[in-house]
């Protein structure tokens, strides 16, 4: 029995006993460390015991600007997007033929998109509230394309003409194109107004307002799909040069000079198409395409370019909990969700929740409000831990 997680770099079997040290040929370790890392920080911030009151990193920005938290999906879409070149690789060196792949590929997004739609409805599954964007489906979009793409043609420049066309493309949709009923970015309408820009204005041609995540809008929405692709692609690009020839030394110097281009490119932008995770504006994907770039750089001298003082025991202690998250980060992140859903629709008292009731347990002993929310929020991901550790000491990595 075989089973993967789809955002994994190669299928593992059931069966064999989990390794932190001895990786497969070409496997790098620090791509599930650090999906385990971004995974784990995605369930602190995606659950906060009070969004009041938490910490300004934890929290998404309002609107235009950046803080750590906007660095969470785009991190997760970029490492999807060098997962593919990983996994596309192995199964053609195992005999698989592009056909096949293609279909695989298919029956992977559509059910990643469906599992988007349960973890989006859980638990009541009302149809005239249902989502229909959101973080999965986003994924399972992108997925699809960019697999398709390096199906066709393992070739770098073709993905990056494609991802420069979809960040210049998105800014002059946004930038010039009159939106309906509001009129011209920047001479009638302020640029990237909260709701009188094209992208929230196509969602609600789509859309009514309940199916909305914000109602007149949605952060996961059609149009802001195009400059997503573009941080997939980004991750695809970037798993091409990791299996390149090249040293890992040079390897990694390559992606800490692509991430710091990155990040000024996007610092630049922003002065006239500011930074902002909501629409996810061109100037967001260079500037959180390049910090991701900065931390992948990190992780591959930290983990792959191994100090020959290291030891085993100690680099396994260190990397377990990450792997743990890393190894089955669909799971995990459903996981936390549907917990989420379950806390919040339980109401032991009229008007207050289960999650509500445990955090203001938490505020009783620890007065102090952000701090209590921080509790409450390594308490979740510690909880969300626990069933998968169990999967992966028994060598079960979930394939969707």
């Amino acid at each position: 029995m075989t089973v993967t997680n789809p955002l994994t770099t190669s299928p593992s079997t059931v069966g064999s006993k989990p390794s932190v040290i001895a990786a497969r040929p070409g496997r790098l370790l620090s791509l599930d460390v650090l999906r385990g890392l971004t995974i784990a920080f995605m369930i602190l911030v995606n659950n906060n015991g009070n969004e009041a009151y938490a910490y300004w990193p934890l929290k998404h920005a309002a609107w235009n600007g950046f803080t750590p938290t906007d660095l969470v999906f785009p991190t997760f879409l970029f490492l999807v997007g060098i997962s593919t070149v990983y996994s596309t690789a192995a199964r053609l060196a195992q005999g698989a033929t592009r056909q096949s792949l293609f279909l695989h590929v298919l029956r992977r997004s559509i059910m990643l998109y469906l599992l988007g739609i349960v973890v989006n409805s859980f638990p009541y599954f009302h149809i005239h509230t249902m989502r229909f964007y959101g973080v999965l489906p986003r994924i399972a979009i992108c997925y699809l394309i960019i697999a398709s793409l390096y199906l066709i043609s393992p070739a770098w420049r073709s993905k990056a003409a494609l991802a420069v066309a979809a960040l210049i493309g998105y800014w002059i949709l946004m930038r010039f194109v009159p939106v309906p009923g509001y009129g011209v970015p920047t001479h009638d309408i302020p640029l990237l107004d909260r709701d009188a820009n094209l992208t929230a204005w196509l969602d609600r041609q789509i859309f009514s307002a309940p199916h909305l995540y914000e109602r007149t809008r949605d952060p996961e929405g059609l149009l802001s799909t195009i400059p997503a692709l573009a941080t997939a692609l980004l991750g695809l690009i970037t798993g091409i040069w990791l299996r390149t020839q090249r040293a890992l030394k040079e390897k990694a110097v390559g992606i800490a000079t692509a991430g710091l281009t990155g990040v000024l490119l996007g610092g630049l932008w922003n002065l006239s198409f500011p930074i902002n995770k909501k629409l996810w504006t061109s100037s967001y994907v260079l500037f959180a395409g390049g910090l991701s770039l900065l931390l992948l750089a990190l992780c591959l001298l930290i983990v792959d370019v191994r100090d020959k003082t290291s030891t085993t025991s100690g680099r396994s202690r260190f990397l377990s909990p990450f792997l743990v998250f890393g190894t089955n980060a669909i799971a995990a992140y459903v996981f936390s969700e549907l917990l989420q859903s379950t806390l919040s629709s339980i109401h032991p008292h009229p008007g207050t929740n289960l999650q509500q009731l445990l955090y203001r347990s938490i505020v009783h002993v620890v007065p102090n409000q952000p701090f209590a929310s921080l509790i409450y929020s390594i308490g979740f991901v510690a909880f969300c831990w626990i069933p998968v550790s169990a999967l992966y000491r028994r060598s079960i990595f979930i394939k969707i």
